[in-house]
């Protein structure tokens, strides 16, 4: 199931990611617990981004897949620049909310292709794009419903120095 050594370690650190990025969604943000699960989730995405950038199986080569790593990577990175920075001031924190639940999304969209590709006798590209395509859609009809409330809810919790 897992091929090697690096599909073990693969699949160990997206379990996980998506454990800690479902806590993420649900912790009070700005606590030490959103902290520390944050890193959590940070440092297994890490690890699940080389990781996958190391698995060819597929394509005996660089695929589509290992672009749509590279996407996840940089909405990881633009979710946490404005940790590290406070920067811009005034909208840092909804900048790192907004990257970080794509890349959440973003990962549970590659969790719920990989289930789906694993049912016999169907399509591979047509089940990776219904999956990828339901989990986006569902992801962006949430972020629109809820991204006024959630703006106000983490301007709210932020306090009064800047911090997180």
């Amino acid at each position: 199931m897992v091929g090697d050594v690096t599909g073990g370690i693969h699949l160990i650190s997206s379990i996980v990611a998506l454990i800690s990025g479902m806590l993420i969604l649900i912790i009070k943000k700005g606590t030490k617990r959103h902290r520390q699960t944050g890193y959590v989730y940070v440092f297994n995405m890490s690890v699940l981004i080389i990781t996958a950038l190391l698995i060819y199986r597929l394509f005996n080569g660089w695929g589509i897949f290992h672009y749509a790593t590279i996407a996840i990577f940089l909405t990881i990175l633009f979710g946490m620049i404005p940790v590290w920075t406070k920067k811009p001031k005034n909208t840092w924190i909804y900048r790192h909310f907004s990257f970080m639940y794509w890349s959440i999304v973003g990962l549970y969209a590659a969790f719920v292709a990989e289930l789906l590709t694993r049912i016999p006798n169907t399509p591979f590209f047509g089940m990776v794009g219904i999956a990828s395509g339901l989990v986006m859609l569902l992801g962006i009809i949430l972020f629109v419903r809820n991204k006024t409330k959630w703006a106000v809810s983490l301007k709210r919790d932020n306090t009064r120095d800047g911090t997180y």
